[in-house]
């Protein structure tokens, strides 16, 4: 990723680069072969005598063969040369015809040279004979098994992160690595031997000597022939002898060297299952060789002179003798000078051109080949393609191909191809984790009994689910790459599913119950946020992180996919959506000196807008709005009026209250129980006690609140003048009533519109009782719907519903007029007994202070009252009281302290009752 970049404020702007490797292979062009005709020595023979060069177009699959075109009298055929690498002259000559072949379209052109000989005259007369060489001995060489070995593995190599026998996931890249002999040879070598013949005429002169008669008189006169004279006369012999010189030298019959050209290796994994791989950094071994074997036999020595020989012939001229010169002539005739055909490889000479007598030196071997290096034969970074699917155990094979050096003399193959055995297998497994988590909003659980198992989500409030992409997969001592780490890399998509609406955090996008929500595969954390309609309950939240490789109708598996033929990983967690049980205030009180403060001028039914709330916060701790002074407890100091801000509340007036429950409190079965509770504290300030309050009937002088004699009803009328309920949300519960509270029996005959109309005008206006100065229990009749109805048109329920989501409940509660108050626990009678009876003076009851009313508020659904659902203050998770900003400790008009406990709501002034306020007044 390049460095950040600002085109704009507020726009940041990233690069991001990702190796890619692509793979292009060119369909080639149409091929063609290029015949030719040539003498042995290079003359072109085109046109020249029924000679005629030509190309012929070469098409892919298709079979061809090149013959040669059959010589005229004046030619004999020599052979040919061919190459699909370029220009074959300088290659050696083969005997024959190139052969069948197919063509492959690997390469463009096929060359093919045909060569010719010119028959001439007979050799000139007076030389030796030679035979023709025949072949002799043969040295054969043989390196034609590359022993050949591959793998395909993890990257990188020699730090391999997976282990492909157990697994590697898409994404991730293989190397290819085949190793062989880095050449192959075949190689024929024969030793040529034949004899050459020589005339050879040996020169002998002769000196013939003899002496010649006379006739010679002797004094007697007789004569006689006397032999006296010398005479000599040379003369001299050709004999002829036959001279025979053996010959032999070493020629190539056969050279084929083949260099390393490319390797393929195929599998499962890899793109287009298959890769080629041609050598990098690859030498060929370097060789020259010429077949330039030949006899250079010495030249006709001509008449050698033999030794000079004189011989006598007495008296008559004698013949020459028949002499065997035979030494003479094999003296004359030097062996016969020889080549071998030459052959330097890789340095080293192995067929020795230089010229010797009679016999040409053995050649050696060719060097052996040695395997390739590591990197000659390597292909690195073949990323597996995110299309393939997990697959066990994919299987690989290979093969190599050698092709023929230049250079290579009377080879029979122009490539060769091995196949490459026991390559490893290959398993594509790509992970996927899950262990998805949903928010638990234990800070806003008002539930009795919260469900520990569960995550708690709260009405209309936000949650977070979280989708990591980290986890335990494989066993990472057994599968290499995998264990507990991140796998986002891997990571199509993550899905989230609700069984209900929802919408996204921030509330602009509504997403309908049991939708397959996308979640950036990068983000850990996504929040949204739960409609108020939805049913309170158990539910599961499913997840699923898909492998980018899944194909369509794909499993799964919990929390990993550890078995590879899963493309997902699943989770579900178990949730529980809870209502809520808050804003608490009270709206009215019925003393005279805090008429103003409720309405807009005294006698008014008109509302003023004040009401006391239970703390400066709103439901989740935000501020609400209102100033300290319109906080609970009222106390001295709670009234704005002017002249007012020392005076409480006398017994006996009531205080009208109304409080908000969010969820499934819409059934005639539900409903809410405020149990109240009294303290005493003095008008100094400090803690408050315990207290017990009595009160005096006709029938009996003490009854104690909550007791069996304790029978006082309290009814409450909901559509009261001073209460203020606005007609709409009465009209709302009318209409539910009407379709949810009546049978289909009980709606024949009755309209929709008069039932509400019947239900606002009369039946609100009826007396509900709600028990007694120790419990209230606030039915439905007490309630109104004040939900939104402005809802999206796909959600999964009615506006009505919708409506219905939403409750406000309203009460009243006093104590009586003129209570005795005693610490909490005082045994009443039993002091009466001991000090002399009872009396509204008796010193144990408590005056000159305050007497708290403490509410403990509890929701009940469908009449579980043994099991109440929510709770205002003593939730075990948190107090809603404490979350609205109650203060525990207060000051009074007069700057006294008191501390309070959550629920205390109104300070009654023990020593000043409502009667006063009635009996002070005589008729006039």
């Amino acid at each position: 990723m390049e460095n950040k970049k600002v085109f704009h404020p507020n726009v940041e702007g990233y690069r991001y680069f990702f190796p890619t490797l692509f793979t292009i292979e060119l369909e080639p062009e149409e091929g063609k072969a290029v015949v030719k005709y040539w003498t042995t020595t290079g003359q072109s023979l085109d046109g020249v005598d029924g000679f005629a060069n030509k190309e012929v177009k070469l098409e892919k699959d298709k079979s061809y063969n090149f013959t040669h075109t059959a010589p005229s009298e004046k030619y004999t055929y020599e052979g040919h040369k061919k190459s699909t690498q370029g220009d074959p002259s300088s290659l050696s000559r083969k005997s024959g015809d190139p052969g069948q072949f197919v063509y492959n379209g690997q390469y463009p052109n096929y060359y093919v040279y045909f060569y010719y000989k010119l028959k001439g005259d007979p050799p000139p007369p007076g030389g030796p004979t030679c035979t023709q060489p025949a072949p002799g001995r043969t040295i054969d060489g043989k390196y034609m098994d590359p022993v050949v070995t591959a793998m395909i593995k993890a990257d990188q190599r020699g730090s391999e992160m997976f282990d492909v026998l157990k697994g590697i996931p898409t994404s991730e890249s293989l190397y290819g690595n085949v190793f062989s002999r880095d050449y192959l040879f075949q190689n024929k070598f024969v030793q040529m031997t034949g004899t050459c013949e020589y005339k050879v005429t040996v020169l002998q002169k002769w000196t013939l000597t003899w002496m010649d008669p006379r006739t010679v008189t002797s004094p007697n006169g007789q004569t006689s022939t006397v032999y006296d004279i010398p005479r000599s006369e040379p003369d001299e012999r050709r004999p002829e002898y036959t001279v025979i010189r053996p010959y032999s030298y070493w020629t190539i019959a056969e050279l084929g060297v083949y260099n390393i050209m490319e390797a393929t290796l195929e599998n499962y994994a890899l793109s287009g299952e298959q890769i080629v791989i041609t050598p990098e950094g690859y030498t060929p071994p370097d060789f020259t060789a010429d077949t330039i074997g030949d006899i250079y036999p010495a030249p006709d020595p001509g008449i050698v002179p033999g030794p000079s020989r004189t011989k006598p012939g007495g008296t008559s001229r004698p013949s020459m003798d028949e002499e065997n010169l035979q030494a003479v002539a094999e003296a004359a005739v030097p062996d016969v000078q020889v080549e071998n055909d030459s052959l330097i490889f890789k340095g080293q000479t192995i067929m020795n051109k230089q010229r010797t007598a009679k016999e040409g030196p053995q050649p050696g071997q060719i060097p052996a080949p040695v395997h390739i290096g590591k990197d000659v034969l390597y292909s690195p970074y073949n990323y597996i393609p995110t299309e393939k699917v997990n697959k066990k155990d994919t299987t690989s094979k290979g093969k190599i191909n050698y092709i023929l050096a230049e250079g290579s003399i009377d080879a029979e193959e122009e490539e060769l191809e091995y196949d490459i055995h026991g390559i490893n297998t290959v398993t594509v497994h790509t992970p996927v984790v899950n262990y998805s988590a949903v928010s638990d909003d234990q800070p806003h659980n008002q539930k009795t009994k919260p469900n520990m198992s569960r995550s708690a989500l709260i009405l209309e409030r936000p949650f977070t689910v979280r989708i990591p992409t980290s986890g335990q997969h494989l066993d990472v001592s057994q599968y290499p790459g995998y264990g507990n780490r991140d796998y986002a890399k891997y990571f199509r998509t993550k899905q989230v599913r609700f069984m209900f609406d929802v919408y996204t955090g921030s509330r602009n996008q509504f997403i309908p119950a049991n939708t397959w929500i996308d979640i950036p595969v990068n983000q850990l954390d996504t929040e949204f946020y739960l409609p108020v309609w939805v049913d309170e309950g158990d539910y599961q939240v499913y997840f699923r992180n898909i492998a980018e490789n899944a194909p369509e109708g794909y499993n799964w598996q919990s929390d990993a996919n550890l078995d590879l033929a899963n493309h997902a990983a699943v989770d579900e967690v178990s949730v529980e959506v809870i209502g809520r049980l808050y804003d608490f205030h009270v709206t009215d009180i019925a003393d005279y000196n805090w008429e103003r403060v409720f309405r807009t001028f005294a006698g008014s039914k008109d509302p003023s807008g004040a009401s006391y709330w239970v703390g400066q916060n709103g439901i989740d701790g935000d501020p609400r709005g209102n100033l300290a002074q319109y906080t609970l407890p009222i106390r001295p100091g709670s009234n704005p009026l002017t002249g007012m801000s020392n005076v409480s509340v006398k017994t006996g007036y009531h205080f009208k209250f109304d409080f908000k429950t969010k969820g499934n409190m819409f059934s005639k079965q539900d409903g809410i129980r405020i149990t109240p509770t009294f303290t005493y504290v003095s008008k100094g300030g400090g803690t408050p006690i315990p207290v017990d309050l009595y009160y005096k009937t006709n029938e009996k002088p003490f009854v104690k609140i909550g007791s069996e004699e304790d029978t006082v009803q309290r009814y409450v009328v909901l559509n009261e003048r001073l209460r203020n309920v606005p007609l709409g949300d009465m009209k709302n519960s009318g209409y539910w009533k009407y379709d949810q509270h009546l049978t289909t029996i009980e709606k024949v005959g009755v309209d929709r519109e008069e039932f509400m109309r019947n239900y606002v005008l009369k039946y609100t206006k009826l007396k509900t009782p709600v028990g007694g100065y120790d419990k209230l229990i606030l039915p439905e009749q007490l309630k109104t719907l004040i939900g939104s109805k402005d809802i999206p048109s796909n959600a999964s329920v009615t506006p009505e519903r919708a409506n219905a989501s939403i409750q406000q409940w309203y009460g009243e509660y006093s104590i009586p007029a003129a209570p005795y108050v005693v610490p909490a626990g005082t045994n009443l009678a039993e002091y009466g007994r001991t000090n002399g009876g009872l009396t509204d003076k008796s010193p144990i009851f408590l005056k000159d202070g305050y007497i708290v009313v403490n509410f403990d508020i509890e929701s009940i659904q469908n009449g579980k009252v043994n099991d109440p659902h929510l709770q205002y203050i003593h939730a075990p998770l948190m107090n809603q009281w404490k979350l609205e900003g109650y203060q525990n400790s207060i000051l009074d008009s007069f700057m006294k302290r008191y501390n309070v406990k959550d629920g205390d709501v109104m300070f009654y002034n023990a020593d000043k009752s409502s009667r006063d306020d009635f009996s002070a007044q005589a008729p006039h």
